[in-house]
């Protein structure tokens, strides 16, 4: 096996920690309705889509819109990113990664709580990290008020004002593997 050398090796740290500080600058940019900002986070051709359909917008102007959509209905937010699984492979210049979040949201003047998965791909641009792909998987999106007990229904998708199936995990392989045996 070839270990890389030193500086592969603290580039390979630098790309983590930028890209970490590229999800934490998503959530600061989505909290603050900042476009500006944003648009700044995506490469030229970058896609922003959710596992449900709902969202899907390729290019960064027509990511922009589908965010200033998306604030049209949002109030106040607060998304916290946790765990973030960064996986590289031979291209220095471009990563995938599994990053756990939740948000505390007010959309159409209902207060509402989700917990997804942001499913992602990362480029290197001119030595600035950007999302190249960004996929939102939920566990549930909820009103506050049904929050209690959802995680024992599957329709747990209710940001929309009906009741649809959750993104995960019941569609998991590990999942669907550990039910089945």
């Amino acid at each position: 096996m070839h270990e890389p050398d030193l500086a592969a090796r603290i580039d390979r740290l630098e790309a983590e920690s930028a890209i970490r500080a590229l999800a934490a600058r998503y959530c600061f940019a989505i909290d603050d309705h900042d476009l500006g900002a944003v648009a700044a986070l995506f490469t030229d051709d970058a896609r922003v889509r959710s596992r449900d359909g709902v969202m899907d917008a390729v290019g960064r102007d027509a990511i922009v819109r589908q965010y200033e959509g998306r604030f049209a209905v949002l109030g106040p937010s607060n998304h916290v990113s946790h765990d973030h699984w960064i996986r590289f492979g031979d291209d220095p210049d471009a990563a995938e990664g599994l990053l756990s979040a939740h948000a505390e949201l007010y959309r159409n003047d209902t207060p509402m709580v989700t917990a997804l998965r942001y499913h992602d791909r990362y480029r290197r641009v001119e030595g600035e990290w950007l999302f190249a792909e960004r996929e939102l998987h939920f566990l549930y999106y909820v009103p506050l008020a049904e929050y209690p007990g959802i995680l024992g229904q599957p329709d747990r998708m209710r940001a929309y004002g009906d009741r649809r199936p959750a993104d995960y995990p019941e569609g998991l392989p590990g999942w669907k593997d550990y039910r089945d045996a």
